[in-house]
């Protein structure tokens, strides 16, 4: 997997960080069980700060996207808690979907969006 970093975007690089590596799980790209670079590594093939790699590193943990080894390193590893899981996405949600609501974006247009990008994952 290619992770590209925007050093112009206004999203932080960590954070960009970490949506690829979702994205990357996601579309197949990564695997439960796959280990990803060391922090060291993966830093010096993007070229940016290992504190920022280590930092998304934490957060992928806390939200249990890896689990992290000893021996192995970061370890691509799936929280199976759906319930939590699902009531994140709603409060996510909530806000982008007030937002379009706004923008008067239709009911149908979110379920084609919705469509259009779930036929992306697995």
């Amino acid at each position: 997997m290619i992770i590209e970093i925007d050093f112009n975007s206004d999203e932080a690089i960590y954070v960009q960080l970490c949506n690829q590596i979702i994205m990357g799980i996601a579309t197949d790209q990564l695997k439960v069980g796959e280990t990803l670079p060391s922090v060291r590594q993966l830093a010096d093939t993007i070229g940016i700060n290992m504190h920022t790699v280590n930092k998304a590193y934490s957060v992928l943990k806390q939200e249990g996207f890896l689990t992290i080894d000893r021996r192995r390193g970061a370890v691509i590893s799936i929280d199976a808690d759906r319930i939590r899981a699902l009531e994140e996405m709603k409060r996510e949600l909530l806000v982008v979907l007030a937002r379009g609501c706004c923008r008067n974006i239709s009911r149908e247009e979110v379920h084609a969006l919705i469509d259009e990008i779930f036929d992306e994952y697995k």
